[in-house]
């Protein structure tokens, strides 16, 4: 398996594999809106054929500031829009793969080593690029599997939650996980 940034020509990959696993599904101006916003942000997962298995979709949230200046801005942030691999490529651990890297980030100017801290390719471009303070995520409350994957691997925590998020009237939990401590 292979991860890496996703290109233009991954989204109906991307697509495809959204389609196959997930009821809120996205049109591919959607992908390409995300690809040509933040092309740092969305990495895909691609087994030995260069068939894409698996991806994320991320983003950074737009922050308004308010009319008269009484509250300051939020700070600058990111969100996965959307993660999902194939049902067959499910149990390799490709999920955490996309999410997951431990390395040194750099916030703003400044080398702050994280030892043992687990950061995703996304979070990394968040922090580096956009010099994010955090990152959020909405999972369905059904969701067991990637509600461990989030909370108990990812350290991501619950924000709240949002009822009757999904379309099909599901609640969703609101998660963040923080880049500065």
């Amino acid at each position: 398996m292979n991860i890496r940034v996703a290109r233009i020509e991954d989204l109906p990959g991307m697509q495809a594999c959204n389609l196959h696993n997930l009821p809120e599904n996205y049109t591919i101006k959607y992908y390409l809106y995300h690809a040509m916003t933040w092309p740092s942000l969305s990495y895909v997962a691609e087994d030995h054929k260069g068939r894409i298995v698996g991806y994320i979709l991320a983003k950074m949230e737009e922050t308004d500031e308010s009319q008269d200046g009484s509250q300051p801005p939020e700070p600058p942030h990111g969100h996965v829009t959307s993660i999902s691999v194939l049902r067959s490529y499910r149990r390799l651990g490709l999920a955490k793969k996309l999410m997951l890297q431990s390395r040194e980030f750099a916030f703003g100017a400044k080398q702050v080593p994280l030892i043992n801290v687990m950061y995703t390719f996304a979070e990394e471009a968040m922090v580096t690029i956009y010099n994010a303070a955090y990152v959020s995520l909405h999972v369905r409350k059904s969701n067991r599997a990637a509600l461990s994957l989030y909370r108990d691997t990812l350290g991501f925590t619950v924000e709240r939650i949002e009822e009757k998020y999904y379309a099909d009237g599901e609640d969703a939990y609101a998660m963040k996980l923080s880049f500065q401590q």
